[in-house]
């Protein structure tokens, strides 16, 4: 390998690590001080970096709890969902969706608690990230609602604003958690229990 080249993989390399352990300092302070709001330059020193890095790396203080919440999907394995959505039949896209929901939130669900409450004690907390992601949610489940009007799978009665009202509810962090740690669910019942309550609601 050419010796430019090979530089350019290394601090490629380099800023993926850097990266990586900026995003992991968030989540240990999160582990920590779930109470406590996180600053910049808590994650800096725990990270081993300086505070003008983070800000390099993710411009703004929203933009790294935009990025910590991605990773958080990502990692949870969020593509369930998203391949959920895929299916043209809507009844799969509920059915997948919660589950896939349900495992992402189970798989970090200390981070998610701490993101969520932080953000509902104070929305600057967090840079405003779950309240982008809770916006992000409510037109999915707007859009279920719709497909699901749009092919007659609802039942009498039951328009698309009122499914997309229980979607939304149905698919909360605090809907799964108090499933999952109030009533000690595993999240594949807890799923079985949110996608039993939906169709029986809301679809024929």
């Amino acid at each position: 390998m050419a010796p430019r080249r090979y530089q350019q993989r290394q601090r490629a390399e380099s800023a993926d690590e850097t990266r990586r352990r900026i995003l992991d300092a968030v989540l240990q302070r999160l582990e920590q001080a779930p109470s406590q709001s996180v600053s910049v330059e808590q994650v800096a020193r725990i990270a081993g970096v300086s505070r003008s890095t983070v800000y390099l790396i993710f411009g703004s203080r929203a933009g790294l709890f935009d990025a910590v919440a991605r990773d958080l999907l990502h990692r949870g394995g969020f593509d369930r969902v998203v391949r959920a959505v895929a299916d043209p039949d809507p009844r799969e896209t509920l059915r997948g969706g919660i589950r896939g929901t349900a495992h992402t939130f189970a798989a970090h669900r200390d981070a998610f608690r701490a993101l969520y409450s932080m953000a509902q004690l104070d929305p600057d907390a967090v840079g405003g990230a779950m309240q982008r992601g809770e916006q992000n949610r409510a037109g999915g489940m707007a859009d279920l609602a719709q497909r699901l009007a749009d092919q007659n799978a609802l039942r009498d009665g039951v328009t698309a604003e009122a499914a997309a009202d229980l979607l939304w509810v149905l698919t909360s962090f605090d809907s799964f958690d108090l499933l999952s740690t109030g009533r000690g669910l595993s999240a594949d019942d807890a799923a079985d229990l949110l996608i039993e309550t939906a169709e029986r609601t809301l679809c024929r």
